[in-house]
């Protein structure tokens, strides 16, 4: 190959002095690119042009089930219309709010952008109603609680044996964790049995991950970054889709009440308190106005008959027959049910359900769980047609033309 994919000398020096300078220049209080580590830390180490959070952020952006996120809607679920967010997206403007606070604080971007990027590759389809059906199914057979969080992790580190950094995984885990965020610390650092004793309560308690704060304040930043992205957006995909008018949000505060207006806002008064702190700060007045403004999000969107009617009167019973279904499959050894051919058959998956003897390694449960959350939306209603086609439950979208 020559010398066309080695880098000489002087330019190895060049490298090496950008990534020592980088490391210094930031913050007293980011986490810098040599304090991550992995469980197995002979696998994916950094080099002269990746630091170990890009590896990260490229691991969670080709694996396999990242480009799943494209089908998975936030909210509205039954309606064609492409400007209505999907989880795709979401995660992209998670992360592009978050680098640009980040930024201003002069934190570690990298770790910032593998943490949102990867933060929702564990979901559900159907939102967080699907979240809250799967996990109902799922506790009332094992006792054992979902939580797409905990889904994620379990994703990127098990089933598809990622290997990244603590610090990565550990911003996923606590994503969506305490909700008080006037005055914002991260916890202290710690080791891979403690991230496996959290998961590991998340599944015992449902309360558990409201406990839990980030290890960096990276992963803090990820977090708020989660909520400002969707407050705003949400109202305005209502609008889209028709679901809500403009008028029906009657909340007038400080933080405005357009999209624009409520991140640009939330963003510069985020960076005005936290610059130079080991915690982000928000003034009392705007976060109340936030969390307003959140409120006023449930009472006029998720909990609104439009949207309440679709999922708890169909996706339920769908999400309940679906995962039965497959249940009685795998109690059956029926491999050419769809839980196998197109789940554990999945590229290198198969390594990780069954042993040398092709037996299943894991619970049937934590197998129907792992497919059921990896669905999109889509093929969730396709293969509920295909395995009942007699059922009454029609799912119909709004057309683009009525």
């Amino acid at each position: 190959m020559g010398d066309y994919f080695r880098l000489d000398i002087s330019q190895e020096a060049i490298l090496k002095q950008e990534t020592g300078a980088r490391n210094k220049n930031i913050s007293l209080y980011a986490t810098k690119d040599y304090q991550a580590f992995r469980l197995d830390q002979g696998r994916s180490k950094p080099d002269l042009i990746r630091s170990s959070f890009m590896i990260d952020t490229d691991k969670i952006l080709y694996n396999k089930f990242y480009n799943r996120y494209a089908d998975k809607t936030q909210v509205f679920s039954f309606i064609l219309n492409d400007d209505i967010t999907r989880r795709s997206l979401h995660v992209q403007l998670v992360s592009r709010i978050a680098r640009t606070i980040g930024r201003a604080l002069n934190l570690n971007v990298d770790l910032i952008e593998a943490i949102s990027l990867g933060h929702d590759i564990g979901h559900t389809p159907f939102g967080h109603k699907g979240e809250e059906f799967l996990d109902e199914k799922y506790f009332e057979n094992t006792g054992r609680h979902f939580s797409h969080n905990v889904h994620s992790v379990r994703v990127l580190q098990e089933l598809t044996n990622c290997n990244l950094t603590l610090q990565t995984l550990d911003g996923i885990l606590c994503h969506n964790g305490d909700k008080d965020f006037s005055h914002y610390e991260p916890s202290q650092i710690y080791n891979f049995s403690e991230l496996s004793r959290r998961v590991e309560a998340c599944y015992l308690d449902s309360e558990a991950v409201t406990k839990m704060r980030p290890c960096t304040l990276e992963g803090c930043v990820v977090r708020i970054s989660d909520m400002i992205a969707y407050v705003g957006r949400d109202r305005q995909d209502a609008i889209s889709a028709k679901v809500k008018l403009d008028r029906d949000f009657y909340h007038e505060g400080i933080l405005g009440n357009n999209n624009r207006e409520i991140i640009d806002r939330m963003v510069t008064n985020i960076v005005k308190n936290s610059i130079g702190k080991t915690y982000l700060k928000i003034d009392d007045e705007v976060y109340k106005d936030f969390l307003k403004m959140r409120r006023e999000n449930n009472d006029i969107i998720y909990r609104s008959p439009e949207v309440e009617e679709a999922y708890d009167g169909k996706v339920k019973t769908m999400l309940f027959s679906i995962y039965d279904k497959f249940m009685e499959d795998i109690k059956e050894d029926r491999r050419n049910s769809y839980v196998f051919r197109h789940h554990v058959n999945l590229d290198k998956l198969k390594d990780f359900y069954l042993d040398e003897s092709s037996e299943l390694k894991v619970s049937p449960d934590d197998l129907v769980v792992d497919f059921i959350a990896s669905m999109t939306d889509d093929y969730f209603i396709d293969v509920y047609r295909r395995l009942f086609p007699e059922s009454e439950i029609k799912i119909e979208y709004r057309k683009y033309f009525k």
